[in-house]
């Protein structure tokens, strides 16, 4: 079987399970934003977040995370990176994590982070070898912002 035979079935088996945790799960309760604790979430699989785009309105995307140095970090595909750019409330999204949801999150790009991002990934994830070799456009540090209550 071919190198890119066996990525076309990766990416379809993860596409089928995204899908499926997607449809199998409610949305949790709106955290407050003094519990956001990147530490804490370092033991999570997969977080979700909200984009909202001109075109194709609300999408939540479920991606991989991993905790640096008490920091949050995505790595992003050029679908979900794209979905960012577009997204009509950047720098924000809002992130479903450990049961709870978080209304503002501020996506910050972490170039500078890529290489212990990926090392990170590849530790923590027995499936990355998959992935690995595709396109990751955007690294990302994900900072919980409290909003002032009025």
């Amino acid at each position: 079987m071919n190198r890119h035979r066996v990525r076309y079935i990766a990416m379809i088996c993860a596409g089928i399970l995204t899908v499926w945790a997607c449809a199998a799960s409610n949305p949790p309760p709106v955290a407050p934003a003094s519990a956001w604790n990147p530490i804490s979430f370092g033991g999570e699989q997969a977080l979700e977040f909200l984009t909202v785009g001109t075109d194709e309105g609300e999408h939540w995307s479920r991606v991989w995370l991993v905790t640096i140095d008490g920091q949050l970090y995505v790595r992003l595909g050029t679908r979900a990176a794209g979905r960012i750019e577009r997204n009509t409330s950047t720098p924000y999204v809002e992130v479903r994590i450990a049961d709870q949801q978080f209304d503002r999150v501020r996506v910050e790009p972490a170039p500078e982070a890529t290489g212990k991002v990926a090392a990170a990934m590849a530790q923590k994830y027995w499936s990355d070898f998959m992935v690995r070799g595709l396109s990751h456009p955007l690294t990302a540090r994900l900072i919980g912002e409290q909003v002032p209550h009025v």
